[in-house]
């Protein structure tokens, strides 16, 4: 009998997200399953969902991490409600060749500059102005940021004193605050995924740096405003009793009509494009794989599996 590879599913078709917790997560009869502590078991189908966020109260075998990276799944470890990031299970990227042109786009001042300018453009709708720095722009990127949540607030109604909110404790925050930072990181998480998914690093950012997520925190920029920050208020305006579970299956719903994660792939790509550079060649030198790696059967970025 031959053998037929496995064949993930393109994260532009999977379904958003799902949150998990207080269970084992582990793959019992085939199947991708969160057990709770009366042994029910809840089926998740993990190929067709583009990352998991697995909260406090959440064990995970050994089989469900390595099923998840074969379908190319992302697994993030987070907080209460999701608004604190602890780790996250690779599925694929490592594109050398992607991170290489990744990166030197960012190293090259005047690239990053190219890069950052059509990151404005993307977000705001019209160009850059003209003779800036990135600093600069990112002077002006956070006064029109500032002035947005101010409209926002008029819109639905909502009283806004400012984008404050403690990572360490979720109840601090007033309930607008509570539902931006629900919905903010269902779009990290799902923006994350798509990074990899991709073949490039999350880390290497153009305008933000120095942070694990520094580029899925670019990325997201750009869309937010017009996906599940306007949603956010909406919901606070009704002054739910679970912001965070409400955001959640709003967020859901907006990622589905919008079909942002077929359009996340394109549009970081479409960024980079600005750098008006090609992605590097292998040195003539360089030593290739003893073993060479099978060709993706997934995204881009999708780790192969023999």
């Amino acid at each position: 009998m031959s053998y037929i590879p496995l064949r993930p599913i393109p994260m532009k078709d999977r379904t958003s997200m799902v949150f998990l917790q207080y269970g084992q997560v582990d793959v019992i009869d085939g199947a991708f399953v969160l057990v709770d502590a009366s042994g029910v078991r809840t089926h998740i189908p993990v190929g067709s969902v583009a990352c998991i966020m697995l909260e406090p109260g959440t064990r995970v075998s050994h089989a469900a991490i390595k099923l998840a990276a074969t379908v190319g799944t992302l697994l993030v470890w987070v907080g209460e409600a999701g608004v604190r990031l602890y780790a996250s299970g690779q599925p694929g990227g490592a594109r050398s060749d992607r991170l290489l042109y990744q990166a030197k786009l960012a190293l090259d001042e005047d690239l990053r500059l190219k890069v950052v300018r059509k990151m404005f453009e993307l977000r705001f709708g019209e160009p850059a102005p003209s003779r800036r720095s990135v600093d600069q722009l990112r002077g002006i990127e956070g006064a029109r940021v500032r002035e947005t949540y101010k409209l926002l607030a008029q819109r639905f109604g909502v009283e806004w004193k400012g984008r404050k909110y403690d990572p360490d404790d979720w109840a601090k925050g007033d309930v607008i605050n509570q539902c931006i930072s629900a919905a903010t990181s269902c779009l990290y998480g799902i923006t994350e995924a798509a990074v990899l998914a991709a073949g490039y690093a999350p880390a290497i950012g153009f305008v933000h740096s120095g942070k694990p997520l520094s580029f899925v925190y670019d990325i997201a920029d750009i869309v937010k405003f017009d996906t599940v920050l306007p949603k956010a208020f909406e919901i606070a305006a009704k002054h739910p009793r679970k912001p965070d579970q409400e955001v959640r299956i709003a967020c859901r719903d907006v990622f589905r009509s919008t079909q942002l994660l077929g359009k996340l792939i394109p549009l970081i790509e479409e960024v980079l494009a600005a750098g008006e550079i090609t992605p590097p060649e292998a040195p003539a030198d360089a030593q290739p794989p003893a073993i060479p790696e099978p060709q993706p059967v997934g995204d881009i970025g999708h780790r192969s599996h023999r």
